[in-house]
């Protein structure tokens, strides 16, 4: 039988450096934590591995300016999941930055879940828990942040809005015909205006037939105002976008 020391040992090794891990990541009974983390201490010992926070670590990744420390999705990732499931992803400013839909960087990072709500302050990385429309898993997250991106278009700091709704339909129009099939059913649990913004953005690329259950939730007598237009995005006018 392999020692708890060497499956430890060889899980990390498949880890890449600067990526943070905690004991969830490493596959080994709940029972044999005590020991794992004696495990864990020696290597810390060693310097293959160092300490991130209490239970989170990471390897360390030199660089020609010295040792790198993990930014700050690194120091998030153990939160973002239960149990080896994902259950929250990063939204909010911290996320619309990552996509270039800002150069605003929060202090505060929000994390949204469905089944948890989320608090962090681990040196200078501070989040906060937003609820997310539907649960979370890694099959869906990526869809569920093009949907926040949506959501909050009119309202991220200093968005040049032109850009960003090329920056979001050229995400969109990446996407599989199942998996544009699946961020319309996820768009039926946001507000209204995601779900125009979702349509009329489907309608740009030449997928309005898979936006038609969005068309048919929304009131036709309803008008949002979020400063859109056709010229901005085409058939705006036809999912009553202003």
């Amino acid at each position: 039988m392999v020692s708890l020391s060497k499956t430890i040992q060889q899980q990390i090794q498949g880890i890449p450096e600067d990526t943070s891990f905690g004991y969830g990541e490493l596959t080994i009974p709940a029972q044999q934590y005590p020991s794992a983390a004696k495990v864990l201490e020696r290597l810390q010992q060693k310097g293959l591995i160092r300490k991130l926070s209490k239970g989170i670590f990471y390897k360390p990744k030199t660089t020609v300016f010295g040792e790198k420390r993990p930014g700050e999705e690194q120091v998030l990732k153990p939160y973002l999941y239960r149990g080896g499931q994902r259950t929250a992803y990063i939204t909010g400013t911290y996320l619309y930055n990552q996509m270039g839909l800002t150069t605003q960087v929060p202090a505060i990072i929000q994390i949204a879940s469905r089944e948890r709500r989320i608090f962090v302050n681990r040196g200078t990385v501070r989040a906060t828990a937003v609820k997310s429309y539907v649960d979370v898993t890694e099959d869906n997250y990526q869809l569920l942040e093009l949907l926040d991106a949506l959501k909050d278009l009119k309202d991220i700091p200093d968005v040049n809005m032109q850009v960003g709704i090329g920056i979001i339909t050229g995400q969109i129009q990446q996407l599989t015909g199942s998996r544009l099939k699946e961020i319309v059913g996820y768009a039926l649990k946001y507000p209204p205006r995601v779900r125009a913004l979702l349509g009329a953005a489907l309608s740009s690329i030449g997928k309005g037939a898979i936006a038609k259950a969005l068309k048919e939730s929304l009131n036709p007598l309803t008008v949002f105002k979020l400063g859109i237009n056709d010229t901005l995005l085409p058939l705006a006018a036809e999912w009553n976008i202003q």
